[in-house]
């Protein structure tokens, strides 16, 4: 089916424009966090926010303009918006974990200690401990 995007509204045009204009500033902030960040662990926070949030612009530009062009409520786009969110920062994250797996087991001393073995450390003296 074919859509006749000369008969979209101006309104239309313009509020999707502003949703498109976001998404991509929004990406685009995401894509500077990652080139600009010092670290991994900097680096892999600033993507995720953007490739999730630059998505949910675009999501919402493209329902507008095809809502617009077809005389009816398009939803279907919801989809790509809910597994550009659900799969992003759980992706990362697992990058993150391995990373992080990988940088303790070589013992990389700018990464913190794991949980379990910060708790069996002796507490220092002045910190509240039984130490005179």
């Amino acid at each position: 089916m074919m859509m006749d995007f000369a008969n979209v509204p101006l309104w239309a045009a313009i509020v999707a424009a502003a949703f498109f204009v976001i998404g991509a500033g929004l990406t685009l902030l995401g894509t500077i966090g990652l080139a600009t960040f010092p670290s991994f662990y900097a680096r892999i926070h600033a993507p995720t926010l953007g490739s999730s949030w630059g998505a949910g612009g675009m999501v919402m530009g493209s329902m507008i303009v095809f809502s617009a062009a077809s005389g009816r409520p398009v939803l279907h786009d919801i989809l790509i918006g809910i597994f550009a969110t659900v799969t992003t920062p759980v992706t990362l994250m697992m990058l993150g974990r391995a990373s992080l797996y990988r940088d303790r087991s070589e013992g990389n001393p700018e990464v913190p200690p794991a949980p379990e073995a910060a708790a069996n450390e002796p507490a220092l003296a002045g910190e509240g401990g039984d130490a005179p």
